[in-house]
């Protein structure tokens, strides 16, 4: 029987590279003969994909921050049970562009309490939580500006004012100092390879990769 895969999430706010790095991640783990599954929040299942739609295009936002929250609880949920924990289950390796953090930071900084927080992250995820988080961090105002040079209009969360993007930030880096056993915060200013080179070096240490990998 394989032994249980490991499961790594990239957070951040807006803007800090996140997808682009967990695909980096993604390549430069299989060519060292590993095993990996690479998924994002809210989505990784058809039916979270189509979750994910809504919040995207702001269709749950009237309902306000706690539904917002309570869909995508519903959404990681099937995730978990669909593609997380059967792949993890096989002996993959799970690199998530985004996961739980990411509703602490978004919708507990539009004023859902913690305690619901609590409750829904029970529901949908309970033990399941990362071996290994890695937070992207970068200034909010960067993060915009990167946003704004895309070819693309913003979604429902890229939309928000530089204090909403502010106040997430501040979130991400205080539950990373709050669990520094999972959580890394990696500063996300340099260019594409040198936060990719951070990235490899943190998943070498702290998941027991050779070191020479890192290079």
């Amino acid at each position: 029987m394989s032994s249980r895969g490991r499961f790594i999430t990239l957070e951040g706010g807006e803007g800090t590279g996140k997808s682009t790095q967990t695909k980096i991640l993604g390549e430069w783990l299989r060519e060292r003969g590993v095993d990996v599954l690479l998924t994002r929040e809210p989505g990784g299942t058809p039916r979270a994909e189509a979750l994910r739609e809504l919040l995207l295009l702001g269709r749950i936002a009237p309902f306000g921050a706690e539904a917002e929250a309570l869909v995508f609880a519903v959404a990681r949920a099937e995730h978990l049970a669909e593609s997380i924990r059967p792949a993890l289950k096989a002996g993959t390796w799970v690199i998530s562009d985004r996961f739980l953090d990411s509703t602490r930071a978004y919708q507990g900084t539009s004023g859902v309490a913690p305690d619901v927080l609590d409750r829904l992250e029970r529901i949908s995820v309970g033990e399941d939580r990362p071996d290994l988080t890695l937070v992207l961090d970068l200034p909010a105002e960067l993060g915009i500006q990167r946003i704004r040079a895309r070819a693309i209009l913003p979604d429902r969360f890229e939309g928000d004012g530089l204090g909403v993007h502010e106040a997430r930030s501040r979130a991400f880096l205080d539950i990373a100092a709050q669990e520094p056993r999972r959580c890394v915060v990696i500063d996300a200013t340099p260019d594409q390879a040198t936060v990719a080179k951070a990235v490899r070096a943190i998943v070498s240490e702290r998941l027991n990769l050779q070191a020479r990998s890192v290079a």
